[in-house]
């Protein structure tokens, strides 16, 4: 779910609900204005987000809320370049005493992730590695050498966003990662059913659904849907 989204307080009380109707892991998003990575639901959420003025710090002020009651795991989704401009030994500090368990930055290469992740590591905080269709396995062994936490297998070539089918190629990719890494494996981009949730457990650790998260939010079905996910995941 996106910080801020369509406001503060709105947004609390989605995560609540969330966290409430069975959500394992929050992944909160702190939004940018050009998140590449990210289709028109996400893209709009951050917008809106922004334009209530939403702040990598004002995201953190709501971690330190949420930690009043939730232990669950928390990982800050986001791009480099709010996290850079933050300053990253500023902001693992403040992270780390918010509650936050990790981060995903999803437009930050390996090549240039030793910094931010050293010092992640130094207040027992994770970077989590991503890994798509199109990473070889020669590559994927590199990236996730030191991995920890979990890896996210991103499912599908392209953005973000709600999709009706599960990628036929998904299951003997979940395959070859198994033999480049041993921590758990999360599989995402594109989940919007407990009955993809299903399918998708069959093959990896954990599924990860966001776009059709935020898009329920919005239309006000969020309960409705993190039941139908749970439901599906058993």
């Amino acid at each position: 779910l996106t910080a801020g989204d369509p406001d503060i307080k709105k947004s609390e009380r989605n995560i609540r609900q969330a966290l409430d109707g069975g959500v394992d892991i929050l992944e909160l998003g702190v939004p940018f204005s050009d998140p590449t990575a990210d289709g028109p639901t996400i893209q709009a959420a951050a917008l809106r987000a922004l334009d209530n003025g939403m702040t990598v710090k004002k995201a953190l002020g709501m971690v330190s809320s949420l930690r009043r009651k939730y232990d669950n795991p928390i990982v800050l989704f986001g791009y480099a370049n709010p996290f850079f401009r933050y300053g990253y030994e500023r902001l693992c500090r403040d992270a780390a005493a918010a509650g936050v368990d990790g981060f995903l930055v999803v437009d930050l290469p390996f090549e240039e992730s030793e910094e931010f992740s050293r010092k992640l590591a130094k207040r027992n905080m994770h970077l989590i590695r991503l890994i798509a269709p199109t990473t070889s396995a020669a590559r994927a062994k590199v990236i996730l050498k030191d991995a920890k936490g979990f890896v996210y297998y991103i499912m599908v070539r392209g953005v973000t966003g709600a999709r009706k089918g599960v990628a036929r190629d998904v299951a003997g990719k979940i395959k070859e990662l198994r033999r480049a890494t041993r921590i758990p494996i999360a599989a995402g981009f594109g989940v919007s059913s407990g009955k993809q949730a299903r399918e998708i457990s069959n093959m990896a650790d954990a599924v990860v659904a966001g776009s059709a998260l935020v898009q329920a939010a919005a239309g006000g079905k969020l309960v409705r849907l993190v039941k139908d996910l749970r439901r599906g995941l058993g």
